[in-house]
């Protein structure tokens, strides 16, 4: 009763801080805004049921605070927060809180980055030593004597070690460029090294992001935050988006960071050193959005107040793999192309998608880390913008009929379960509240089982996967099957 309680609490302090912020938009604005609000969906859409609302989609996530901004017809439509910024300060979040976008940063740095390749003050194909000043690449016999260009590094098939980076909590030292790069104290990560020869496959690399910003500082003589709020935020009217070095004065308008389950992380946010990767970045969904406005007007020649459509068309053009460009992930869906990016930080999750050829998208910002690809909120708020605003093929969900499997049945399948090959038990099956629940050891929340028979399952977390409880001779529940294109796993009950 007292997560009901907790939960119920939750939805009306966000349902009063989301009207408090309420902005006036056109009558076919508010229809628009109340069908996202109330059309989020996964996966698999249950037959007959409407969609999920994102109030109490936030509060399974036990995200605390949310922002939004929607891209229709190449002008930002609408932006809405809801819940708050910082709950122990009672702060709502409204449209100009800043978030930490994370690694949707990366879009920018290679929209910066390809302004000098554009100004012929770089080639995207020459060795990247021919330009950093300050520090060298370390190449060793990894590489394979070949040397690592630009155009790898901002499509992350240069080989590098170094996926992200993990932040720093207020008061502990804070290592420069050269540091991280080096893997030096005070720095908390890895030195950025090869591990494969460039050229070769996608290794998504932070750390080969973080050269590409200190080649922006050597080409330009500028620090990296300066050129790109030269470059890229002034001239789009970016007013909200800051690096951490930048702050200064703007820090009352930072959202407060919190873990996957609402709790706060230890401190106000993580201070990131590391700028070019995007792990340094305030910014909101609407700032992000002009962004992206402006990315779709070049294509088409219409604003070009940074790149040529010529210089765009490139960067949305797949390197070594089919969905990895430069500086964004390409997706087909329904016809359409997307170029979009994620980002996830200790505290925040970000994501966007924006239609290449049509003046579509849509801006995702929470101060939570709960993000795990196909089966998050900002997932399940892109599917729901899909839907309202027509985005032919976009969200195309599994439809699954759900039968209700009566108690007694239910509750033999509680118990601990482990896979094959695993020394402990991995997932417990547990009743709570008059529903039955899963939970993997490796997940951060439970999942609510839903069943199409009394022994076929499905979870909106697990994507397209089929699961079957299974029974022994003596007719008992032994254990369950997970169905996947990677063929079969399998998992016994080891106890009651």
């Amino acid at each position: 009763m007292k997560t009901r309680h907790c939960i119920f609490f939750l939805l009306i302090v966000i349902t009063i801080t989301a009207k408090a912020q309420k902005q006036h938009y056109t009558q076919a604005v508010e229809d628009r805004i109340r069908n996202v609000e109330n059309g989020l969906g996964g996966w698999v859409k249950i037959q007959d049921s409407t969609g999920w609302n994102i109030l109490s989609r936030m509060a399974y996530y036990r995200i605390n605070g949310l922002s939004i901004a929607i891209i229709h017809n190449y002008k930002v439509e609408w932006v809405k927060a809801y819940g708050w910024a910082d709950t122990a300060q009672k702060i709502p979040a409204t449209a100009n809180t800043l978030f930490q976008p994370a690694s949707i940063g990366k879009s920018l740095n290679a929209v910066g980055v390809m302004k000098l390749v554009q100004d012929g003050e770089l080639d995207l194909k020459e060795d990247i030593n021919s330009y950093l000043k300050q520090w060298k690449f370390p190449y060793d016999s990894v590489s394979h004597e070949k040397k690592i260009n630009t155009l790898e590094l901002l499509s992350h098939t240069a080989g590098l070690s170094v996926h992200g980076f993990d932040g720093y909590k207020w008061g502990q030292p804070i290592p420069n460029i050269l540091q991280i790069l080096n893997g030096e104290a005070p720095a908390n990560s890895p030195a950025v090294r090869s591990i494969f020869e460039p050229g070769v496959k996608f290794e998504y690399s932070g750390g080969g992001i973080e050269i590409s910003g200190l080649m922006v500082e050597d080409i330009t003589g500028l620090r990296y935050a300066n050129y790109m709020r030269k470059t890229i935020f002034k001239p789009l009217g970016m007013n909200h988006t800051f690096y951490y070095s930048q702050l200064i004065d703007k820090e009352k308008g930072l959202a407060t960071a919190y873990r996957f389950d609402g709790r706060p992380i230890g401190c106000k946010y993580y201070i990131y050193p590391e700028e070019a990767c995007g792990a340094g970045l305030w910014s909101t969904p609407g700032d992000m959005a002009k962004f992206i406005i402006e990315l779709q007007l070049s294509l088409k020649n219409k604003s070009n107040k940074i790149l040529s459509a010529a210089t765009i068309k490139q960067m949305f053009t797949p390197q070594v793999d089919k969905n990895v460009a430069l500086g964004f992930f390409i997706e087909e869906k329904g016809g359409q192309t997307y170029f979009h990016h994620t980002g996830l930080n200790e505290g925040f999750i970000s994501n966007y998608y924006a239609s290449v050829k049509d003046g579509d998208g849509v801006v995702i910002m929470a101060n939570s880390d709960y993000l795990t690809g196909e089966k998050d909120i900002t997932e399940e708020i892109a599917n729901s913008v899909a839907m309202v605003y027509g985005w032919k093929g976009f969200y195309t969900p599994a439809i699954k009929k759900e039968i209700i499997v009566s108690e007694s049945i239910l509750k033999t399948y509680c118990g601990k379960y482990k896979f094959n090959g695993t020394p402990e038990p991995t997932v417990t099956v547990f009743w709570k509240d008059s529903k039955l629940w899963f939970r993997d050891s490796g997940s951060p929340l439970p999942w609510l089982m839903h069943f199409t028979n009394n022994t076929d399952f499905f979870f909106h977390e697990v994507t397209f996967n089929t699961h079957s409880f299974t029974k022994g001779a003596d007719g008992n529940v032994d254990g369950f099957t997970i169905k996947t294109h990677d063929g079969n796993f399998n998992a016994k009950k080891i106890h009651n």
